[in-house]
């Protein structure tokens, strides 16, 4: 004789009675400050109004920085033939002496960027520190002449490995 199979209903009253609750348990649902967002305010950016005397000493520092730049690029010029012909010669020699010596001026005049760049540098710390809005004409010339170093230590090291 074959039992009868047990309906599925059955298990699912069954299970149906494992499933109560047996206490009060809080709710899963987000709670009101789980709602809340951690996310940085966004705030009005302020406008810098223009500043004549500090318009003065950009363009100077933007001055002597070009003014740098111009000697520098000079002072390549008459290194990159001295490099070309010590390449390749044995150190000591008269043509790799010639050039070292030009390598030593070039990164001698690569020194007079830094002071139109350290100004450039103290006058955007000096508004940071007193806390007034970015100024664009600033920063634009800051960029500039930070660029103009970087390029002027890539040009001396370029050099420099030719040199080798």
């Amino acid at each position: 004789m074959k039992a009868a199979p047990i309906p599925p209903v059955l298990f699912a009253a069954l299970l149906s009675a494992c499933a109560a609750p047996r206490g009060d348990y809080p709710s899963l649902l987000p709670r009101p400050i789980e709602k809340i967002s951690l996310a940085e305010p966004v705030h009005p950016v302020p406008v810098s109004k223009p500043e004549p005397a500090l318009d003065g000493k950009i363009a100077a520092a933007t001055t002597a920085a070009s003014a740098a730049t111009r000697s520098f690029d000079a002072a390549v010029a008459r290194a990159r033939p001295l490099v070309r012909a010590a390449a390749g010669k044995a150190e000591g020699s008269e043509p790799w002496l010639n050039a070292q010596v030009a390598l030593a001026e070039l990164d001698v005049a690569r020194t007079a960027i830094d002071t139109p760049l350290a100004d450039l540098e103290r006058l955007g710390i000096d508004r940071a520190a007193a806390g007034s809005p970015p100024y664009p004409a600033l920063d634009a010339a800051l960029a500039r002449a930070t660029d103009a170093a970087n390029a002027q230590r890539t040009a001396i090291a370029t050099l420099g490995t030719n040199l080798r």
